[in-house]
């Protein structure tokens, strides 16, 4: 079976402005680092690798996605849905989660507790992960 076809920052952006849905494609290992994806729809979408650094997904539908081993250091997610999103490995630290919907999504626990999550969703503070997971450059 071939690999699928990868997806340029450019494109992504011109398939945002034409209003075309995201749902479901495969976007591992894309480089968005800094793009806006407030309010898309990427339900079901393989985000995994990819460069979510800086990025805004305020509101975005990420329902069952898989962002495993993303870069969303510093991402906006309020508002998103992230019900039964799969978040692990996921570079977390700087992310703001206010009123995001969490349901069934999975998170790199070993880097974040659910409380510091919890607390996120409701009082919209950052996330920082543990310092033992990264080198002090990568500490809040």
């Amino acid at each position: 079976m071939p690999s699928p076809r990868a997806f340029t920052k450019d494109e992504i952006v011109s398939m945002l402005q034409r209003g075309e849905s995201l749902e479901g494609v495969d976007l591992r290992g894309t480089d968005l680092a800094g793009i806006d994806l407030s309010g898309s729809k990427l339900a079901g979408s393989k985000l995994g690798d990819a460069n979510l650094f800086q990025a805004n997904l305020t509101g975005a539908d990420l329902s069952n996605a898989s962002l495993w081993h993303a870069n969303l250091k510093n991402a906006n997610l309020d508002f998103a849905n992230l019900e039964g999103a799969d978040l692990d490995f996921a570079n977390l630290e700087g992310v703001t989660l206010r009123k995001a919907r969490i349901r069934k999504a999975t998170f790199p626990l070993k880097k974040v507790s659910m409380d510091e999550i919890e607390a996120a969703v409701i009082m919209g503070k950052r996330l920082c992960l543990n310092a033992s997971a990264y080198s002090e450059e990568d500490v809040c």
